[in-house]
């Protein structure tokens, strides 16, 4: 019982440090010891109710050797034998008595009870602060290289020749805000490649529900808007070194955001996740900044995909995703064509489908695995433009396509080799393509370290818009490229490396 009356104790105040007012104290307390009490009193019942089991199991009536006595005539009295007591009047006949459980049975019983009092006990001693920490990652991803091309003719940003990229050191957090929500801070470090200066950034700020009704989650704050399939997945978690041309291009890489985004997992047998979200930006470029922002300055997005199991161990994976701004207010500044012309983006639409097909044998899906994975993507924006002699076209349409696909083969618990293929139109000019050819080989040293050697062969016509502040137009060349990343954990990670 001193037991019982410790454990009951420790459990009322951890749970009394969770309440914020003193009312709320006093509620908590008074709901535990209810708690405790109903289950006391059923642990003694039940202790009870073994103890009767055990002692009636023990306790059988003795029986009388020899063979039974033929009965005296009525009114006569039988001669008591010399020596011998008295013979008792026979009992009354009774009931019979439902049968004893055996004694294995009352060992399991009480073997059970057992196990659900240590349950209690382990449950009541955690350390209290290891609960309220939050899950705490480091990731560091540094990117070797070497381009054929300097930076102004291949669009990187990186210089050519030899280059040493510490692209990002990630640190992040995520805990349990309470019972009804969750929340994660994302900041990340790079090197500008200009001035070799660390730049450090909230790259992800949010917080999302946890116990919605009707299958909703909400999630508000900075983070990656869900478009497409690689968008908003961070760089380290690619399954290839560098983000594919096209999501570069009309996305603005990573589907960062300063918004709300709803998710509606749909109450049927089949998977079907649909979500909605809006914002002050889509992209790495903010729109309107520093200017009054109307309703039709917002972005606005969605997202459709399933899942089907076409066999034991191949699996598809479809979606389909928009994204609409329709008044930009000069997202991104001024876009300078090689011929002098100027761009002035006025309204942003992207519409895509995705796809992935996934071949996992049971018998040894750690170990081996194909998976293929593509995503088509229209852009149809609409800019000003101003030509150099001076004569303006004011919102005109223009339509581009881009794509990327690839192949990759995990042929063993730590190799995967892949190959990605890319082509996209410039959002500014169709008549303008980049096209780029990617074999890689991924080695997984384990889950927290990972090597990565890629070799891309880009090729660009001469047709290339690129933006610039200082007006300098710039045309793109075809370039090689070799890459070695290597991507490293330290402690927790909240999304982690996994295969697209």
């Amino acid at each position: 019982m001193k037991i019982v009356v410790v454990l009951v104790s420790i459990f009322i105040f951890s749970t009394g440090a969770f309440a914020q007012t003193l009312e709320d104290r006093i509620k908590a307390l008074e709901d535990t010891l209810k708690k405790q009490e109903q289950v006391i009193k059923e642990q003694r019942k039940a202790i009870e109710a073994l103890k009767a089991e055990v002692g009636g199991s023990a306790q059988s009536p003795a029986r009388t050797a020899g063979a039974p006595t033929a009965p005296s005539p009525a009114g006569a009295v039988a001669p008591a034998a010399v020596g011998a007591p008295a013979t008792p009047p026979p009992a009354a006949p009774q009931a019979v008595a439902a049968t004893p459980p055996t004694t294995e049975e009352v060992q399991k019983q009480v073997k059970e009870l057992q196990d659900k009092v240590d349950r209690v006990v382990e449950a009541q001693t955690k350390v209290v602060p290891s609960v309220f920490n939050p899950s705490i990652g480091l990731v560091g991803e540094t990117i070797f290289s070497h381009n054929n091309r300097p930076s102004n003719q291949t669009g990187t940003g990186r210089p050519g020749g030899y280059d040493v990229f510490q692209r990002s050191v990630e640190l992040n957090a995520a805990a349990s805000v309470d019972p009804f929500a969750r929340g994660y801070v994302v900041l990340n470090a790079s090197v500008d490649p200009v001035t070799g200066q660390s730049n450090a950034q909230v790259e992800e700020a949010a917080i999302y529900t946890t116990s919605l009704p009707y299958n909703l989650t909400l999630k508000a704050g900075r983070f990656f808007g869900e478009f497409g399939r690689l968008s908003y997945i961070h760089d380290h978690e690619l399954p290839f070194v560098n983000r594919p041309l096209v999501l570069d291009q009309y996305i603005g890489g990573e589907s960062v955001t300063n918004g709300a985004q709803v998710n509606y997992l749909l109450p049927i047998p089949h998977y079907v996740s649909l979500t909605i979200g809006t914002g002050t930006q889509f992209g790495d470029t903010p729109n309107n900044v520093g200017n009054f922002r109307h309703g039709d300055n917002l972005n606005f997005w969605g997202r459709a995909s399933t899942y089907f199991d076409l066999t034991p161990d191949i699996s598809i994976e479809p979606g389909i995703s928009g994204l609409w701004n329709p008044d930009t207010i000069d997202r991104g500044g001024v876009f300078f064509a090689p011929d002098g012309s100027q761009f002035t983006e006025r309204e942003r639409r992207v519409g895509g489908l995705d796809l992935m097909l996934a071949y996992r044998p049971l018998r040894n899906n750690q170990f081996k695995s194909i998976t293929w994975g593509t995503e088509l993507l229209r852009s149809s924006n609409r800019y000003d433009t101003v030509n150099p002699d001076g004569s303006t076209f004011l919102n005109r349409q223009v339509n581009s396509l881009g794509l990327y696909s690839y192949l990759a083969y995990r042929f063993h618990r730590q190799w995967t080799a892949g190959f990605l293929f890319e082509w996209v139109e410039n959002a500014q000019n169709s008549n303008a393509r980049s096209s780029a050819y990617s074999p890689y080989i991924t080695w997984y040293l384990s889950h927290w370290n990972q090597l990565r050697l890629q070799y891309t062969h880009t090729i660009n016509n001469h047709e290339q818009y690129v933006p610039s502040n200082n007006g300098i137009p710039t045309t793109l060349r075809t370039n090689d490229a070799v890459y070695l990343q290597w991507a490293w954990i330290i402690g927790s990670h909240a999304h982690g490396w996994q295969e697209r």
